[in-house]
């Protein structure tokens, strides 16, 4: 096993004869890669380049960079219509998501043009994706809680994804169980109360945390942030949608999860 910095922006790499991990500071938080593959130049090249796309992400929509196409539109000095074509992409994507929730979700919640609530997602499901066009099917890529996987790691072995417990720092609520799918957390185990309700201007309270598992890590992590907007009505809102599934932690700790929700075996 061999720990090396070789890859762009200062992240970790360890690699070994059948597997490649690697940790990236980036968007204000870290992703983890764990590709269970050898380490052949195409693999490396596809991890490359999904680090690389991180980068260039966070420099397009970062709130905190003031020169960033985000912070740009958001002072006036950008139109629209001359943003890169990902930004355009993205916002119209952020419209719609507005649309499937009733308006629990928005790119301007605090009043502020910010996509954060679903760039993640995005951003976390394109790295993967330049990971399966490398040939490394069986990876599993982390942003800072919202989690794309692909195959399984190991024939007849699912991923196995923690659920942070967000009374309990440091301990794991449940463990997700599956292969070829999204998990996407949002709430305040990492960061605090930081979900603005749109209807109202107000933070969101009646959800410590919500999970949302499914086939797609960009609607995931929307549909994640709306959840706790919507507070205990996401569970029948999220019924609506077949291919997702919903677990919430209320204010009082109680604990309710979707009768479809992947909950590995203890």
């Amino acid at each position: 096993m061999a720990e090396t910095t070789v890859l762009p922006g200062g992240g970790r790499t360890t690699v070994e004869p059948d597997r490649v991990r690697h940790t990236e500071p980036v968007m204000g938080t870290v992703f983890s890669f764990d590709v269970r593959h050898a380490p052949t130049p195409a693999v490396l090249g596809g991890l490359r380049g999904a680090v690389a796309l991180l980068h260039r992400v966070d420099r397009a929509f970062s709130p905190f960079r003031p020169d960033s196409a985000v912070s740009r539109l958001a002072r006036g000095e950008l139109h629209r219509t001359d943003a890169p074509p990902e930004v355009r992409l993205v916002l119209g994507w952020c419209e719609e998501a507005e649309q499937r929730t009733g308006g629990c979700f928005s790119a301007r919640a605090a009043g502020v043009l910010d996509p954060c609530g679903l760039v993640k997602g995005w951003a976390t499901q394109r790295a993967h994706a330049l990971l399966r066009a490398a040939g490394a099917p069986r990876s599993s890529v982390n942003g800072g809680g919202d989690v794309c996987l692909g195959a399984p790691p190991r024939p007849g072995t699912p991923w196995r994804t923690g659920v942070a417990d967000p009374r309990r720092p440091g301990r794991l609520l449940a463990v997700v169980a599956g292969h070829d799918h999204a998990v996407a957390t949002s709430g305040g185990a990492e960061r605090g109360a930081h979900i603005i309700d749109p209807r109202t201007g107000r933070p969101a309270a009646a959800l410590l945390a919500a999970t949302v598992t499914g086939p797609d890590l960009t609607w995931a992590d929307a549909y994640a942030t709306a959840a706790v907007v919507m507070g205990p009505e996401a569970h029948a809102w999220i019924g609506t949608l077949p291919d997702y599934a919903l677990l919430t932690v209320d204010g009082d700790g109680r604990v309710r999860r979707s009768p479809n929700f992947p909950l590995a075996a203890p």
